[in-house]
């Protein structure tokens, strides 16, 4: 049995440059890794089988699946395979765990089945399947340009503590198209944003939080009603920044030190708010196979 970690990312910043002709958004982002995983074990089977921890999780509507048939039909495989899937990302929260237990499959399955698929080879069939799996295949920290399929690694972010809250708020298939939609010429931005992170990245030492952007924090609480409200609430709790992670409904802020996270985290439970605490990963730490 070999065994992947699958790692929840966070868009430190998101900009939308313009929309194209062809209804996709063209993006600049700021993307990170974060030691929230879900771990996806990998062994032989007759045919292809797969398992979850979370009931709510149907294989029929996941990547996973798309994955399995798609590395088949590329490779001309018809070999079987078990998938466990053990769930710690939320589902449709935001943090892009179907994309990256994609990636877990193309690396796991590439090394299961003994297929000598390259890096490169990995990447044309990651594009396939969306942007953030392609991102998934490098991890840490990366720039994102086109649709999200563009990624160039980064330097690592500094390291910072991740306080999450799951707000109770309806978590609705296609969100991200729906948000996309309320994008409006005014939100549109031209990548200095991200750019201003990036030459901080590259400079080294601190990272202001005032840096962090995502544009979807203007339209998302049309989606997602109340999503102000708890908002509000985490920055009571003593959070520095609160933004949106990714498409949502997860919110996020990043604190320095883990007693100023946990603090934040206690105040959160006074609340009755479903958090986590997490914190910020490099490439590939903590991801790669393990043979059980």
């Amino acid at each position: 049995m070999l065994e992947f970690m699958a790692p929840a990312k966070l868009n430190l910043t998101l900009e939308v440059l313009a929309r194209r002709e062809n209804g996709f958004h063209e993006i600049r982002s700021v993307a990170q890794t974060i030691n929230l995983c879900d771990t996806i074990r990998f062994q032989p089977g007759e045919g292809v089988e797969f398992s979850c921890s979370d009931t709510d999780w149907a294989a029929s509507e996941s990547l996973l699946a798309r994955t399995v048939n798609l590395l088949r039909e590329a490779i001309g495989c018809s070999r079987g395979v078990l998938i466990e899937v053990e769930k710690r990302i939320p589902l449709l929260s935001g943090l892009s765990g179907d994309s990256s237990d994609a990636a877990a499959a193309l690396r796991g399955l590439n090394r299961l089945w003994e297929l000598g698929l390259s890096q490169e080879e990995l990447l044309g069939l990651a594009a396939r399947l969306g942007s953030d799996v392609t991102f998934f295949l490098y991890g840490g920290t990366a720039l994102l340009e086109g649709r999200g399929e563009a990624v160039t690694s980064l330097p690592p972010f500094p390291h910072n503590w991740v306080v999450l809250v799951l707000p109770p708020v309806p978590r609705m298939p296609g969100k991200t198209a729906r948000l996309y939609s309320g994008i409006r010429a005014g939100h549109y931005s031209d990548g200095s944003i991200t750019d201003r992170l990036t030459a901080c990245l590259n400079r080294g030492g601190g990272m202001p939080y005032s840096l962090l952007f995502n544009v979807f924090d203007e339209v998302a609480p049309v989606s997602f009603p109340g999503l102000e409200s708890y908002r509000q609430q985490f920055l009571e709790a003593g959070a520095p920044e609160v933004h949106l992670a990714g498409s949502g409904p997860v919110l996020f802020s990043l604190v320095r030190d883990r007693a100023g996270a946990e603090e934040i985290c206690q105040h959160l439970s006074e609340l009755g708010l479903n958090h986590y605490l997490t914190d910020t990963m490099t490439a590939f730490e903590g991801t790669g196979a393990e043979l059980l």
